[in-house]
């Protein structure tokens, strides 16, 4: 199929201004409304095997989080933690759905990518990513995909996306899911190539292929266009106590001593809930 590319296009628009965020909200040259796409889940180093858990119970995790730790991470970092919205959503990375949280807001750059490192070091995350979804002069290429209304439940987002890698591996990185619509980001590297090994236009064209084959028609290309879109990482194979995080905050002594006691704290949350739901 040929996909017709926009700068933020009407349906994503759309979708952006349902949750409130406009580009016009903009108060500083530097300022605009981000996304930071996370995880409570611990990627590594976690206290109990959550391998068995369902969806159901990380996404328990998730809100037990967002209430008791997220606010006081953004706390450590000098963020208002009041003047952004996190929601728990669906999403995938590596062709698993998870529970994924999802912080949007007025932010700079820079107070975006140090409280992406902040929630990284303390949830321990391989990466967050920080994006402008209204950014039409992005270099990111994005697919949104969407569903029937009130269709989108995580074992059917976590059907397309197994779909999806069935008709190109690359399209298996990952997606952010906000009501009945999944978002495909062809984010880059440090070098700008693609994660998923597909230029723009083919990681669109062979979206388009995995809507029109998915069974029961219950999928079509909702919007296609350019957003921008980074990771913001730490190499735990090597930087295993969230150095990589750690030195995007600086010498800020004061805020990694908040962090180290957020880490614990979600720690024992983990515990608690591994107890509540018997994992192992």
């Amino acid at each position: 199929m040929v996909m017709a590319w926009s700068r933020c296009g009407p349906a994503l628009g759309a979708l952006l201004l349902s949750f409130g965020w406009s580009a016009a909200e903009a108060v500083a040259s530097d300022e605009a409304v981000r996304l930071l796409s996370y995880e409570a889940t611990p990627s590594v180093q976690a206290p109990v095997d959550l391998g068995g858990s369902s969806y159901e119970q990380r996404e328990a995790l998730a809100r037990a989080a967002l209430d008791e730790i997220v606010p006081e991470i953004m706390a450590a970092v000098g963020v208002d933690a009041a003047a952004l919205e996190t929601q728990v959503t669906p999403g995938g990375y590596l062709l698993r759905t998870n529970a994924s949280l999802q912080t949007r807001g007025l932010l700079s750059e820079a107070e975006a990518n140090r409280l992406a490192a902040a929630l990284g070091y303390v949830f321990r995350q391989w990466s967050v990513m920080v994006s402008r979804l209204e950014d039409g002069d992005g270099d990111t290429g994005y697919v949104s995909v969407g569903f029937p209304a009130g269709a989108l439940t995580p074992a059917l987002a976590q059907g397309f996306f197994t779909h999806a890698a069935g008709v190109k591996e690359g399209l298996g990185g990952g997606y952010t899911a906000f009501g009945d619509v999944m978002v495909f980001l062809n984010v880059r590297d440090g070098s700008g190539a693609p994660y998923s090994g597909l230029g723009d236009m083919e990681f669109a064209a062979r979206l388009g292929t995995a809507a029109g084959t998915f069974p029961d028609a219950q999928a079509k290309i909702a919007d296609a266009g350019f957003a921008s879109a980074v990771f913001v990482g730490n190499d735990w194979a090597r930087a295993t106590e969230g150095e990589d995080y750690a030195a995007l905050l600086g010498d800020d002594a004061e805020a990694i001593a908040a962090l180290d006691a957020l880490r614990a704290a979600h720690d024992a949350l983990v515990l608690r809930m591994g107890e509540a739901f018997g994992w192992d």
